[in-house]
């Protein structure tokens, strides 16, 4: 998806800037960059507009033709923010690497670790699955689980960041999405018999994805697995933890207040670090 979308620009840029060389040919008259403003001007009038299209080419102008200039690093951080707007979210996610690889220390670094890890939840959900709202849990989620380790370390970096409530959001959902996973996994051991199978799923929920809505769910695979396999006594310690707790442990799966949707994407802007 990222190669035909560059494929585009690069060939819409073609189109326009070709009949400006020829005539700038035949003419003799040589060919003028604009000045490193006016490129970042530009981008920012598109932005504006919702044209991260024309935004990005702006952006990634700056970043070829000035690469040591007074906007590059905050055109290279308003790149993370345009890829993603525009639905590029491999694009996003590169450009924060690179980012946080060549600016360690600029004072957008926390931005794009955040954006690191919204972009990498976002590459992974499939288009019909935002369209239609179906169940994440039942697929592949290895980008939810990357994209909860990236903003994991982003709090761990950066728990006072103006991102921190945003990531908090994010990560109650994916942890509830990754917990959930594993139990559609351990149901379906649990309705073959394969016990041992289906407690190993169960238990690993209780051990490190703790405080999930899913935690009730993964106790009461235990105890049937515990009575299938014989253990009794470990059945009843189980069922002495759900009654303990009137059979909950965790309040309802908290909605995050940070939606991510197909066609009404958000996300906050980088600051700007020349100012």
């Amino acid at each position: 998806m990222i190669q035909i979308k560059k494929y585009i620009r690069i060939n819409l840029a073609t189109a326009i800037i070709l009949p400006l060389l020829i005539t700038s040919c035949n003419s003799d008259a040589p060919v003028m960059e604009q000045p490193e403003k006016v490129y970042y001007d530009a981008a920012q009038r598109r932005m504006k507009a919702n044209n991260f299209f024309s935004a990005i080419e702006a952006l990634e102008a700056i970043e070829t033709m000035y690469p040591f200039g007074r906007f590059a690093e905050q055109a290279q951080s308003e790149l993370i923010y345009a890829y993603y707007m525009n639905g590029e979210d491999e694009a996003s996610h590169q450009a924060a690497e690179k980012f946080i690889r060549l600016n360690p220390r600029h004072p957008n670094i926390d931005y794009a670790y955040f954006m690191r890890g919204i972009a990498s939840y976002t590459r992974d959900k499939g288009m019909f699955a935002r369209i239609f709202k179906s169940d994440l849990s039942n697929r592949d989620i290895s980008g939810a689980k990357q994209a909860f380790g990236e903003l994991s370390e982003f709090l761990t970096r950066f728990p006072q960041s103006q991102y921190a409530p945003y990531a908090s959001q994010r990560l109650i959902y994916l942890r509830n999405l990754i917990a959930k996973n594993e139990l559609v996994a351990a149901e379906y051991y649990l309705k073959r018999k394969a016990y041992v199978a289906a407690l190993r799923r169960a238990k690993y929920v209780i051990e490190n994805i703790p405080n999930s809505s899913q935690t009730m769910t993964a106790l009461k695979i235990i105890k049937q697995c515990y009575n299938a396999l014989g253990y009794f006594e470990l059945e009843k310690d189980i069922d002495r933890v759900i009654s303990a707790n009137g059979g909950k442990l965790v309040k309802a799966e908290e909605k995050p207040i940070w939606r991510l949707d197909l066609f009404k994407r958000k996300a906050p802007v980088p600051r700007r670090s020349f100012e």
